[in-house]
C-alpha cells in the first residue's frame, strides 16, 4: 500500500458540516469537515476556518455560528456551501434561527447553536472555538463522513508535501 498523506488523512473520523455565520443581517455559510467537541463544560466545539474566507469575517465580526450536521444523502449540499463562486449561497435554502440569531439549515440532521469563545492559530487555518448555547435534532439519518467527499475539497492539492518530502 503506497497511499499519500491526503488519503491517509481521510481514515481520521470526522464528519461533514456546513457552517452558518451572521453579523446582523449579513449571512454566509460554508462546507467544513474540521469540527470537533473540546469540552464538557461548558459544552464547546473547535472550528477550523480559513481566515481569507468571507465566512471568517462574518464569524468574526458577529461572534456566533451554527454548526449543521449533513446526511449521507446531502452530498449536493455539501458540495453547494464548498464553493466559493457563488453570489448568494444562501438562496434557495430554508433557514432557521435559534438563541444566536446564526442562520440554521433547516435540512440537515441536527444543528448546534453557538456563540464564539475565542481563537487560536493553527497553521494555514484559525480554530474557532465555540460554546453551544442550543442544540436540536431535525430529523433521523446517518450523518456524512468527510472519507465519503472524495477529492470534493480538492485537499490534496493543498499539501505543499507529503511525510516522504514528495509533492502529493
Amino acid at each position: 500500500m503506497n497511499e499519500t498523506l491526503p488519503e491517509l488523512l481521510k481514515h481520521i473520523n470526522t464528519g461533514v458540516y456546513v457552517i452558518g455565520v451572521s453579523d446582523g443581517e449579513q449571512r454566509h455559510a460554508f462546507t467544513a469537515a474540521w469540527v470537533m467537541q473540546v469540552s464538557f463544560n461548558p459544552p464547546l466545539l473547535a472550528i477550523s476556518i480559513n481566515p481569507h474566507n468571507y465566512s471568517y469575517q462574518l464569524l468574526q465580526s458577529g461572534g456566533v455560528c451554527s454548526v449543521n450536521v449533513l446526511s449521507q444523502q446531502q452530498m449536493a449540499i455539501a458540495e453547494h456551501f464548498g464553493r466559493n463562486d457563488l453570489a448568494d449561497k444562501m438562496a434557495g435554502f430554508v433557514w432557521q434561527q435559534d438563541r444566536t440569531g446564526a442562520p440554521v439549515l433547516s435540512a440537515g440532521l441536527a444543528y448546534f447553536d453557538c456563540r464564539v469563545s475565542h481563537y487560536a492559530d493553527a497553521g494555514d487555518h484559525k480554530i474557532a472555538f465555540c460554546q453551544v448555547l442550543a442544540a436540536k435534532k431535525l430529523r433521523d439519518g446517518k450523518p456524512m463522513l468527510y472519507v465519503q467527499t472524495g477529492e470534493m475539497d480538492g485537499g490534496s492539492q493543498l499539501y505543499k508535501k507529503d511525510l516522504n518530502g514528495h509533492k502529493p
